[in-house]
């Protein structure tokens, strides 16, 4: 069943064809999506260049017993945010977009460590930088069907946008940064990651015991994308994007189709 879903998710993402319905038995637990999502993993060649992590919210974390969720990010999909940059979405299946704080992996965890404090997430990390996740999936109803169905497609990500980095990320303080998202010029939302229960290194430390549980090998350099600071943003084709981290930078990009890959 989860090489199926697997076969058609990526077959869908391959032709940027929609999917009106769930292609199969959706998984009605976080371990069942996981089991999905690794299979489409080996059979996707491209490289991994990070992962995204998406927050779940109470009462759907007492459900799941989890409060994160976790999906690849692929390196042709990953660039450095330019004034002319694109967001590329699924236009027959959901689109949206994310202002997030990105960690890079600076080392990788010795081997055999399966838990990680926020202090030894945190030691793995070498740079902070500001950015924009494009959350997209060809499957309509991704957003709506709760956490499980989200992680079966890649954790619903189409690419993540590397804006500037964050200067003495360690002293905490971007945390309580405030940070806005506009779409064609009208505020849709705002937020700090302060909000994030453990913080944005909570992501980190999530993440970290998520792959080594999973026997992903975590490589230098993969970026995270640790949870969306302003909320989940709906967008269509043609709109213009942009994020307000105040001091840490603005960031801008247009929302425009995937094509057939």
């Amino acid at each position: 069943m989860a090489d199926a879903i697997a076969e058609r998710f990526l077959s869908a993402r391959k032709a940027a064809h929609g999917l009106e319905d769930y292609p199969g038995t959706a998984p009605a637990t976080l371990a069942e999506a996981y089991a999905i999502q690794d299979a489409a993993l080996a059979r996707v060649d491209e490289r991994i260049a990070g992962w995204k992590v998406g927050r779940i919210l109470p009462p759907l974390s007492d459900q799941y017993g989890c409060d994160r969720l976790a999906g690849p990010i692929f390196a042709g999909t990953v660039a450095a945010i330019t004034p002319d940059s694109r967001g590329l979405v699924f236009t027959e299946g959901f689109g949206a977009i994310e202002a997030e704080f990105l960690f890079r992996i600076g080392k990788v965890p010795t081997l055999g460590q399966r838990e990680f404090t926020l202090e030894e997430a945190a030691d793995h990390i070498d740079a902070v930088h500001i950015g924009v996740e494009i959350a997209s999936s060809p499957f309509v109803g991704i957003n709506n069907m709760g956490p499980a169905v989200t992680v079966s497609d890649f954790g619903n990500n189409n690419g993540l946008l590397v804006g500037p980095a964050v200067p003495d990320w360690r002293k905490g303080s971007y945390a309580q940064q405030l940070v806005t998202t506009r779409i064609d010029g009208t505020e849709i939302g705002s937020g700090t990651a302060s909000a994030f229960a453990r913080g944005a290194i909570g992501s980190v430390s999530f993440l970290l015991e998520n792959l080594v549980a999973r026997g992903i090998a975590i490589q230098p350099g993969w970026w995270i994308s640790t949870g969306a600071v302003t909320g989940v943003h709906v967008v269509q084709t043609g709109q213009n994007v942009e994020m307000d981290f105040g001091p840490l930078g603005i960031l801008h990009c247009r929302i425009e189709a995937q094509e057939p890959r």
